[in-house]
């Protein structure tokens, strides 16, 4: 009987724990996210390693990033986001054969995984935080839409040292708010995104240079402004 009793307790904890994030999962479709477990995180590390635990972030809304910002980041980081439903299975595929090749190991998290995992989850944790992220990722693309997830990851990415969202790293970087931030700026930006810690202090020079140069001309390949006009 009380291997019957623990059981159901189990599963009522399972199931309030389910219940309890999709009520999360729907509030935050409409309130800011001001803190995350990755911004935690990194000030906790900062502090051990003897440093500021100073976390910089300041929300801001989708109607106030300059276009060029949404871009560069698709074109970097998940050029089909406005069409996947979450998990991109062909850039898996892409990624599974290419990491069998080469030594560097390439990654193939979409926009919207990232969102689920900086937002609910944590770094690293292997195939258990993968399991978890997965379920997150769709609901959020069911709840939330592209124009939503998009607006949440410019706002909690890790874009500098110490540093999260469009906004804050505009204003201490190019010393101005998002909407004001070029085509130049936004294809920087997204080149450092992959490791800003480490970016941001090699003077753009060799990777970041190609990588910015490439992320500008894979905006124009996709359009523009005109490729992000219809999201949700």
């Amino acid at each position: 009987m009380w291997k019957i009793y623990w059981l159901r307790w189990t599963l009522k904890i399972i199931g309030s724990c389910i219940a309890i994030m999709i009520i999360w999962i729907i509030l935050l479709k409409w309130i800011p996210v001001f803190f995350t477990p990755t911004m935690f995180f990194r000030s906790i590390e900062n502090m051990w390693q003897g440093k500021s635990g100073t976390i910089y972030y300041e929300w801001v809304s989708y109607d106030q990033i300059n276009d060029a910002v949404k871009v560069a980041v698709i074109a970097s980081e998940d050029q089909r986001f406005p069409t996947h439903t979450g998990i991109d299975f062909e850039a898996i595929k892409v990624a599974v054969k290419e990491n069998k090749q080469n030594k560097q190991k390439r990654g193939a998290s979409t926009i919207s995984q990232q969102v689920a995992k900086n937002v609910f989850l944590w770094q690293g944790g292997g195939y258990f935080r993968k399991a978890l992220e997965v379920p997150l990722t769709y609901l959020i693309e069911i709840i939330w839409g592209k124009k939503r997830i998009l607006e949440v990851y410019l706002n909690i990415a890790e874009m500098a040292p110490q540093t999260f969202g469009i906004q804050a790293t505009s204003k201490k970087i190019f010393k101005k708010k998002a909407q004001f931030v070029t085509p130049f700026e936004a294809g920087t930006i997204a080149a450092v995104l992959p490791n800003p810690n480490h970016w941001w202090n090699t003077n753009f020079t060799g990777i970041i240079n190609y990588r910015r140069q490439h992320t500008l001309y894979q905006m124009q390949m996709l359009g523009g402004a005109n490729y992000i006009k219809n999201l949700k």
